[in-house]
């Protein structure tokens, strides 16, 4: 099967599956972005065995599907920890810790840029 196909398919079910954690937990616990945090604990955690598992049994073929697909369209939060992950492991300790310092700070700061841009063309 094509890889856009697989991605785009595998896709559809993990962005549809946070969706449902995320419906369930707002009608849990209103007010709190607990389905957030639920998605990218339970993103990471399925993404570490995940790796692990398809490079240990030959898995790459499914790769797209399940890692690209399901797991980006659960939550993107996991590419980016395994990626963290990866490069402390390969001893680049430095490299990783800013990566994840710019990840996450400039993420913060392109949403306010975002917010204030949108706010500034559509006020």
């Amino acid at each position: 099967m094509n890889q856009f196909l697989q991605v785009a398919l595998g896709g559809a079910l993990g962005a549809s599956a946070r969706l449902g954690v995320n419906v369930l937990a707002g009608r849990l616990v209103p007010g709190l972005p607990l389905g957030t945090l639920i998605v990218n604990l339970l993103g990471c955690l399925a993404m570490g065995l995940l790796a692990a598992v398809l490079a240990l049994r030959g898995g790459q073929p499914i790769a797209p599907f399940a890692m690209t697909g399901v797991l980006g369209g659960f939550t993107t939060f996991s590419a980016f920890a395994l990626d963290a992950v990866t490069l402390w492991s390969r001893g680049a300790g430095a490299l990783a810790t800013g990566y994840v310092a710019v990840s996450v700070a400039g993420s913060i700061l392109a949403v306010a840029a975002g917010l204030a841009l949108g706010r500034m063309v559509l006020a």
